[in-house]
């Protein structure tokens, strides 16, 4: 019986969040996006002759993906939430050294009150269901509460990790290749809200934007640990040892991508349904809102967890 019920969880766990982010959902996201990134412009990006892009995208992204797993809307929630997460993610692959003043450390203490700030609205969340005074669109957090599965520490440890999957995985390299894509923005009228069959006709925007992430991969690996014993390329991997997989060995392989190094949009035209769709949305308001110029071209690239512009 224990066995049967270790493997109920998990199975539902790696399900769930598919609920929210498969195609089907993702066609009533697109409004939504295009009227947060609407919004974030008008606020942040046209008032100024010079903004810091990568923060930006940042802030935007967040804020995206607090109203669309949480239903929070409000600047301050998002802002209560955003600061302590932004030094959990800083110290998530840095030195493992829990000493005061080490990034880490700085994880640590900032990972606790980002825990109490989330497991403080999941206890609200949780007594406005019992109450039946839960008014919002059933989102992430909601659904979990419904399943009377989870505690709301396993809960605040399911949005985090969305959180992460969604914050930091970003790329806005694309836009400076789509500037020319203007089909779509021709055809809306004013204040008209993009549809998921707009997104379905931006096939070269999606082309650049996959080449931009095959250049510069917003995910840089992933850890797995062997089951059993096994060989790949005349090395033996023992069973419980840990791997670490390298989006860069396929990218910038000559056998999947000729001339690995050359940004060529192209290799990516096909048709199939369109991935990553929130990409889009806000790809396609910038470059129809905004003109771009680099304010620096010589900007160096720092790496650190993901490569960021040195000066945002």
């Amino acid at each position: 019986r224990h066995r049967e019920e270790s493997t109920t969880k998990p199975r539902f766990t790696k399900k769930l969040p598919d609920e929210f982010l498969k195609p089907d959902a993702l066609h009533e996201y697109i409004p939504t996006m295009d009227s947060m990134v609407k919004q974030h412009l008008q606020e942040n990006w046209v008032p100024n002759k010079e903004v810091k892009v990568y923060p930006l995208t940042q802030q935007y992204t967040f804020a995206l993906a607090c109203s669309l797993f949480m239903s929070i809307k409000d600047p301050g929630q998002v802002n209560r939430i955003s600061e302590p997460f932004k030094d959990v993610l800083t110290g998530l692959l840095s030195v493992p050294i829990n000493f005061p003043g080490t990034t880490y450390n700085r994880a640590i203490k900032k990972g606790k009150r980002l825990r109490e700030v989330l497991i403080g609205i999941i206890k609200q969340r949780r007594k406005e269901l019992l109450e039946n005074k839960e008014t919002r669109k059933i989102d992430m957090v909601t659904r979990l509460l419904q399943t009377s599965e989870y505690s709301d520490c396993e809960i605040c440890d399911r949005i985090v990790g969305m959180f992460v999957a969604s914050y930091d995985t970003t790329t806005p390299m694309s836009m400076t290749k789509s500037s020319k894509q203007m089909e779509v923005h021709k055809s809306k009228q004013a204040g008209e809200l993009l549809n998921w069959q707009d997104i379905q006709k931006m096939k070269y925007t999606w082309c650049v934007a996959c080449e931009a992430m095959r250049l510069l991969p917003p995910a840089r690996g992933a850890f797995r640990q062997a089951i059993t014993d096994f060989t790949y390329q005349g090395f033996t991997i023992p069973k419980g040892w840990k791997i670490h997989w390298s989006v860069h060995t396929t990218h910038k392989n000559p056998k999947y991508f000729p001339e690995p190094e050359k940004f060529d949009p192209s290799r990516f035209e096909g048709n199939g349904p369109i991935p990553y769709s929130f990409m889009l949305v806000f790809i396609h308001n910038v470059v129809t809102k905004i003109k771009l110029r680099m304010v620096n071209p010589d900007e160096k690239i720092v790496y650190d967890f993901t490569p960021y512009p040195e000066n945002g």
